[in-house]
C-alpha cells in the first residue's frame, strides 16, 4: 500500500470522504474455497479412478452449486450483520429518548475508561450527546462492538461467487480440454492459484508475499491430499 500524504489539506480531504469498504476477505474466502473444493472433487474422483467425463460433471456441479451456496451464505450473513446494526441503532435511539440521563452517563463511563477526566471529560460528553447520530454511533461501537458501517451484502456475495468461479474453474481446464497429463497439470495449476491468492493477499498483510503464498499453498495441498486419500479408500472398499 502506498503511503498517503500528511499535509493538513491531504488529511482533511482523505478523512472527509466516505470510507471505502474492503471486500478482500470475500475474494480470498471465495477464491481459496473455489480452488480447494473443485480440485478436491477432481483429485478425489481421480483417486477413485472415475472417468474423465464424470470428473468434469462433478467438478462443474461443485463449481456452480457450492459457489452459489457460499455466495448465498455470505449474503445472508452480511445481511444479518446489517439488520443487527439497524436493530441496535433503533434500540439506542429509543433509549436516548426515554432515559437520556442514563444514556449520557454511559457515554461518560465510556470515556472515563479511555482515561479522560475532569473538565476535558465533560467537554467530550457534552459534544457527543449534542449530536444524536454521533451519540448512537458511539454507543453502537463502544457498548456493542459493532462496526461504524456495514458492507453491502450484494457486493460481499458477488465478490465471493466471482472469486469462487474463477479460481475453481482453473483446476478443470486441463480435463475439459483433454490435455495430456491432465491431472498433473490440474495439480500444478491449482498450486499456482493457491500461491497467487496468498501472495496477493500479502499486499494487505504484514507477511512477506512468498510466506503468505506458501501458507495458502500448504493449506490447499492438505485439503486436496485428504480428498485424494478418500477417493483411494472408496476405490479400495467401494
Amino acid at each position: 500500500m502506498k503511503p498517503h500524504g500528511h499535509s493538513i489539506n491531504e488529511i482533511r480531504d482523505r478523512l472527509s470522504k466516505k470510507p471505502q469498504y474492503s471486500y478482500l476477505r470475500d475474494w480470498v474466502y471465495g477464491g481459496i474455497d473455489g480452488a480447494v473444493t473443485t480440485f478436491a472433487v477432481v483429485s478425489g474422483a481421480f483417486g477413485a479412478s472415475l472417468g474423465m467425463m464424470v470428473i468434469i460433471i462433478l467438478g462443474l456441479a461443485n463449481l456452480l452449486g457450492d459457489g452459489f451456496s457460499m455466495a448465498a451464505a455470505n449474503f445472508l450473513g452480511t445481511k444479518a450483520e446489517k439488520e443487527e446494526h439497524e436493530f441496535y441503532n433503533a434500540f439506542e435511539k429509543e433509549q436516548i429518548n426515554r432515559m437520556p440521563v442514563g444514556e449520557e452517563e454511559e457515554i461518560r463511563q465510556i470515556f472515563i475508561n479511555k482515561g479522560f477526566e475532569g473538565e476535558e471529560l465533560e467537554k467530550i460528553v457534552k459534544r457527543v450527546v449534542a449530536d444524536e447520530n454521533l451519540w448512537i454511533k458511539t454507543m453502537l461501537q463502544e457498548e456493542y462492538g459493532l462496526a461504524a458501517d456495514i458492507r453491502s451484502p450484494w457486493l460481499a456475495a458477488i465478490s465471493t461467487f466471482s472469486a469462487f468461479i474463477i479460481s475453481g474453474f482453473i483446476p478443470l481446464i486441463p480435463i475439459i480440454f483433454h490435455l495430456k497429463n491432465a491431472i498433473l497439470l490440474s495439480t500444478v495449476l491449482t498450486a499456482i492459484v493457491f500461491f497467487l491468492i496468498g501472495s496477493l493477499k500479502s499486499q494487505w498483510s504484514v507477511h512477506a508475499w512468498w510466506k503468505s503464498g506458501l501458507i495458502t499453498l500448504v493449506v490447499g495441498a492438505i485439503a486436496a491430499g485428504l480428498a485424494y486419500v478418500v477417493g483411494i479408500i472408496f476405490k479400495m472398499y467401494g
